[in-house]
Formats: C-alpha cells, sequence, structure tokens
C-alpha cells in the first residue's frame, strides 16, 4: 500500500491544481463570514463535490442556517429555501397542478423543491407525510406529481437543518430518509478564541460581512466539471475492502439494533474521493476514509436500547468500531 502511495504522489493522474485554487478561495470566502467550523466546511463541500445531500445539525445559534445559506450562496445556481413547520403540506414543497380557464387546462406550479440548491430549515418540524415528500426528489431527483414526473437540475443538492434538543412540535426523521442523507454533519460550539473572534468581529462592524456581499465562486458547468473529476480518483482495492469491513462491523456490532445497508458504503466511497480532492490529491487513503466515515454513518445506525441506556451515542460507536478494524498496509 505504502509502495501505492507513493508510486501515485510521484505520477498524479488528475491535474488538481486549477481545483485546489478554487476550493481553497470558496473556504476563505466562508472564513469571511463564520469563524472555526473549519471540519464542518470540509464535510459539506465534501458532500456537495460527491452529489450528495446533508442533514445538518447543531443546538440555535450556532449558525446552521447561515453556513447553508453561505454554502448555496457561493454557487451559482437556482437557490430556493423551505422553512419546514407543522402546518407545511407537500404541495407547498413541490408545487401543485392549477385549472387554467384560458387553456381549459391544469398546469403545474412547481414549489421551492425545484431549484438547484434547497435549504430544508428544521426539516424535523414538518409531519411525515411533508416529509415523505422529499424521498422521491432527494433518490431519484425528480418528483411524480398527479401522474407526471418532472425531474430536477443536473445540480440538486438537498441542504437540510435541525435541532437536536428541541423536541416539542417535532417530528423525527425515518430511517428511510435518513440514509438518504449522504453525511449527518453536527456543528460544535465555538472554542473559546473562536468565539473572541466573533466578539471582535462585531465590535468592529467594519470585520462583518454580510451574505449579500459573497459572490459565487463556481458555476454549475464548472461545479460538474469538477465532479467528473471523482471519476477519476484511484481507490486501491484494499481500500474497497477496508470500507465493506467497516459498514459489515456495524451489522455484527452488539451495540447495534440496526447496520448500515449497502447504500451507506458507497456513500463512504464517494465521500471519500471527494475528500482526497479536496486536499489535492488524485487517490484515497485509509485517512480520507477514517476522516468520513464517521459522518457518513452515524445517523444510519440504530443504538439498541441497553447501549442507549448505558450512554453510548451513535458517533461514540461509530468511532470505536472504525478503531477495531485494521488499517490497509
Amino acid at each position: 500500500m505504502e509502495q501505492n502511495e507513493e508510486t501515485m504522489k510521484m505520477a498524479p493522474r488528475v491535474d488538481v491544481a486549477a481545483f485546489t485554487q478554487r476550493i481553497d478561495m470558496i473556504k476563505r470566502r466562508i472564513a469571511d463570514v463564520i469563524v472555526g467550523q473549519e471540519l464542518v466546511v470540509d464535510l459539506l463541500l465534501t458532500a456537495v463535490l460527491a452529489d450528495g445531500h446533508v442533514l445538518l445539525e447543531g443546538v440555535p445559534g450556532v449558525a446552521k442556517t447561515l453556513m447553508a445559506r453561505l454554502m448555496a450562496k457561493l454557487v451559482d445556481a437556482k437557490f430556493s429555501r423551505i422553512q419546514f413547520t407543522p402546518d407545511l403540506m407537500p404541495s407547498d414543497v413541490l408545487g401543485t397542478t392549477v385549472f387554467n380557464m384560458k387553456t381549459s387546462e391544469f398546469d403545474f406550479h412547481p414549489g421551492p423543491a425545484f431549484a438547484n440548491i434547497v435549504l430544508v430549515d428544521e426539516v424535523n418540524r414538518a409531519p411525515a407525510k411533508t416529509q415523505s415528500a422529499l424521498f422521491e426528489v432527494m433518490e431519484e431527483r425528480q418528483a411524480t406529481i398527479d401522474g407526471a414526473t418532472y425531474p430536477m437540475g443536473e445540480v440538486y443538492t438537498i441542504l437540510a437543518t435541525q435541532n437536536p434538543v428541541e423536541q416539542e412540535g417535532t417530528y423525527q426523521l425515518p430511517e428511510a430518509q435518513l440514509d438518504r442523507f449522504m453525511m449527518k454533519v453536527v456543528m460544535n460550539y465555538p472554542t473559546v478564541d473562536e468565539e473572541v473572534e466573533i466578539l471582535l468581529r462585531h465590535q468592529s462592524n467594519t470585520r462583518l460581512v454580510k451574505l449579500d456581499d459573497i459572490k459565487p465562486a463556481l458555476t454549475i458547468d464548472e461545479l460538474l466539471q469538477l465532479r467528473s473529476m471523482l471519476s477519476q480518483v484511484i481507490v486501491d482495492q484494499s481500500l474497497l475492502r477496508y470500507i465493506a469491513l467497516i459498514v459489515q462491523q456495524t451489522r455484527n456490532s452488539r451495540t447495534i439494533l440496526l447496520g448500515a445497508s449497502p447504500r451507506a458504503a458507497v456513500a463512504m466511497l464517494n465521500a471519500s474521493k471527494a475528500f482526497a480532492l479536496l486536499h489535492g490529491r488524485d487517490f484515497v487513503t485509509p485517512d480520507d476514509i477514517k476522516a468520513v466515515t464517521p459522518s457518513v454513518l452515524h445517523h444510519r445506525i440504530q443504538l439498541t436500547a441497553e447501549a442507549e441506556m448505558q450512554g453510548y451515542t451513535p458517533m461514540r460507536v461509530v468511532l470505536s468500531l472504525i478503531d477495531k478494524i485494521e488499517v490497509p498496509k
């Protein structure tokens, strides 16, 4: 494995120089608005590059919505925002057909789900009927309404946010829908130094960068071109087995009631390839897999009642399972 990596480093097959410059520019623009959260930014960029949806979770006030809006702002694409509420209906998300008196025909009026990047704010506040409206568009990139099928664009990413601590008036996402999110990214509190920097920026208004002042860093065509590079990223067969062993471990662990599906293994592969590109490499290393695996797996497993009573969390269990698998040499 080490010899293969050395060979890959000496003879790169993908020109990542221009790609790296573009990613660095995006990260700089994000840092102008949001302090810290470097890992969250890396994971969000990884998911967008790998054509996956993201569930962004965090307590109120850690800039979840701002992060999602900023990520959408940096791509010069059609953007829409849906604020999920308990009274939201599926037609409010997907759209509806309206009878046209002039033509005597029914015209389809698309809802906010018809965009390139869709921010679904507080996704767990809508009832299951409305949440299920996202199933088809997340997986198939199309919506079927009144028997007619309407395709989404080539670029279609849902960035959904949810609050993990407030349960009143919320509806837990079913496992089938959670599995359609490539990643669940958790935004934690800032460190002391980061919070001081936040306060300094607010103390001096000249250091605050408004979201409206942020210019797009990527066009749709450029994003599609970057995505096409994923197929050229090399993954050693030993790393494919490494991914399979990690996923298999979730199905055999005594602390896990419901293990990860094959969709999770595919998501780990695509995410690790995107993560490698983000760091200027055209080949995947075990560290790339270990970096993305917790966010890909921890929302896809369900712990046993005994494990939950003992204080285990899905993230803690996933990290322990990764440590049990021997890293390819």
